[in-house]
């Protein structure tokens, strides 16, 4: 007579609030609509748009990392919070557009030949641009008909695109700053972490699901 296999202590699970996605949309970009309130009364810093520049690009970076955190929160924590992660990742790309939006028509004046110059001879801003052109087809393919229309492994596949963006955003923020500050080292540490336990899961199956099921609501 064989014993049963012993198994862990089950994992406990946290009841999340099903907060409406358009309330995290509305949420998420008060922090823009404060930014720019803050400059255009003149309460920002002696160089607005630098300053203005730099918060947007801030917090594209933090809602990258909180979409990254969303998995070892629900395997470790038994926080599942997977239906917020296409809004959140939606909102991270937002905040890139509008940080671009401010370079080219604040800081450079739509001058497109400083632009290209700019992309050219500044290895930050290439990197920040190469961010950006990774993001984009993830945006455009977040929503349910892309998801239907490319099955869900070419979908998975196309969305992992998003691990060296994340990264390339941490490198654009430490080069951004031209000397080793604190606080873009303490962001790229954690978008190296997220990223590393993603590689530990991979390779070593630690506590990965059987099934993969991609949320499309």
């Amino acid at each position: 007579m064989s014993t049963p296999a012993k198994t862990g202590p089950a994992l406990p699970r946290f009841t999340v609030p099903n907060v409406p996605k358009l309330a995290v949309y509305v949420v998420g970009f008060i922090p823009a609509a404060l930014l720019f309130w803050q400059v255009f009364t003149g309460r920002g810093s002696a160089d607005p748009i630098a300053y203005l520049e730099h918060e947007l690009g801030q917090w594209a970076l933090r809602l990258l990392i909180a979409t990254l955190c969303i998995s070892p929160l629900r395997q470790h924590l038994g926080i599942n919070l997977l239906r917020y992660r296409r809004a959140l990742g939606l909102l991270a790309f937002y905040y890139v557009v509008i940080h671009l939006g401010v370079w080219l028509v604040l800081d450079r004046g739509l001058d497109l030949r400083a632009v290209f110059n700019d992309i050219l001879r500044r290895p930050y801003i290439t990197i920040g641009m190469l961010a950006l052109t990774l993001l984009v087809p993830l945006a455009l393919t977040s929503n349910n008909w892309s998801i239907r229309k490319m099955g869900g492994k070419a979908w998975t596949k196309l969305h992992k695109l998003a691990y060296p963006a994340i990264a390339l955003g941490a490198i654009h923020f430490i080069m951004v700053k031209k000397v080793w500050l604190v606080e873009p080292m303490i962001y790229a540490a954690i978008v190296a972490v997220l990223l590393a336990w993603r590689v530990w899961r991979h390779y070593s199956g630690g506590g990965r699901p059987k099934a993969r099921k991609v949320v499309t609501a």
